[in-house]
């Protein structure tokens, strides 16, 4: 996240403070924290799974928006930050959890001043998803919540995996491009759902943007597209504007929010039962064929 330009010079203060002078008062480390705060977007969505309101000392304000978050709800029960100093002294938490994109100096002036912290990646993979729910529920003393989040996640994956069905060719993107190759979760829920993603495919997999010509190529039965958000434009929306895209995909275009995948958390199963039940319901008025003959050149 962005510091504001008062940061430096306050941060300055601070550690000049810890190299001589009175160091901010610290909260100890403690076994059951009390007033967590996480800084990053994907740790937000777990602590608000695993903790009531009133052991949230603050969320980042970006889970307060419904199109990126799958707890705006809970988000605006608890405070918010934007990952400024300001809020860490007034708010003083007793743990402090952060990402990998949470920006570097304030990281380092967490650790310099002592502030329990926990700093947790990107999770790409459903393993990736067990260990970081399981590392922020330790943290916070929530190890039987934890447990119990990924155990309804794995049990919807399975009861998934016991009705595969037929897999339904499709060609996937979100608002970045073509962002649904293997080794990413948006490639675990299309999987799961039942879909067959032709975006590991080398004809896709080139790409970086959504192409007109690729998906002619493909022919793909169906789109799904990460995003359904009419206030925001994306390179996905000049594809599906062109005229022979919408000919051909314009009622065979699936939606699915960017929120289930950007994030690694138990709820990503949760996407996977939406999907399927929208590819389910496509395939029903389509089956697995191409969206008929290309028209002569």
């Amino acid at each position: 996240m962005r510091l504001r330009p008062a940061f430096p010079a306050l941060l300055a203060a601070l550690l000049a403070a810890g190299c001589g002078g009175r160091e901010p008062a610290v909260p100890p480390a403690v076994a059951k924290p009390l007033r967590v705060m996480s800084m990053n977007q994907c740790t937000d969505q777990i602590l608000l799974a695993l903790l009531p309101p009133e052991r949230i000392a603050s969320v980042t304000w970006l889970s307060r928006d419904p199109g990126g978050s799958l707890m705006a709800d809970a988000a605006r029960r608890v405070g918010v930050n934007h990952g400024q100093v300001e809020e860490l002294l007034a708010q003083n938490p007793d743990l402090v959890i952060a990402g990998t994109y949470t920006t570097p100096a304030l990281r380092g002036m967490l650790k310099r001043l002592g502030y329990p912290l926990i700093e947790v990646d990107h999770a790409n993979s459903l393993d990736d998803v067990r260990r970081i729910t399981r590392e922020i529920a330790a943290a916070v003393g929530e190890e039987a919540r934890g447990e119990a989040l990924i155990a309804d996640m794995d049990g919807k994956f399975a009861e998934l995996a016991r009705d595969p069905g037929p897999p339904i060719r499709v060609v996937a993107w979100d608002r970045t491009g073509f962002a649904a190759g293997e080794g990413t979760l948006y490639d675990v829920i299309l999987e799961a759902a039942g879909a067959r993603n032709l975006a590991r495919g080398p004809q896709v997999a080139g790409y970086r943007r959504p192409d007109m010509e690729v998906l002619l190529e493909t022919q793909p039965t169906l789109l799904v597209q990460g995003s359904n958000d009419a206030k925001a434009s994306s390179l996905g929306d000049d594809v599906m504007r062109h005229r022979l895209v919408k000919r051909l995909w314009g009622d065979r275009t699936l939606f699915i929010r960017q929120a289930y995948y950007v994030c690694g958390t138990p709820m990503v199963a949760d996407a996977a039962i939406e999907l399927r039940a929208q590819l389910r319901e496509a395939a029903a008025r389509t089956g697995d064929l191409p969206p008929g003959r290309m028209p002569e050149a």
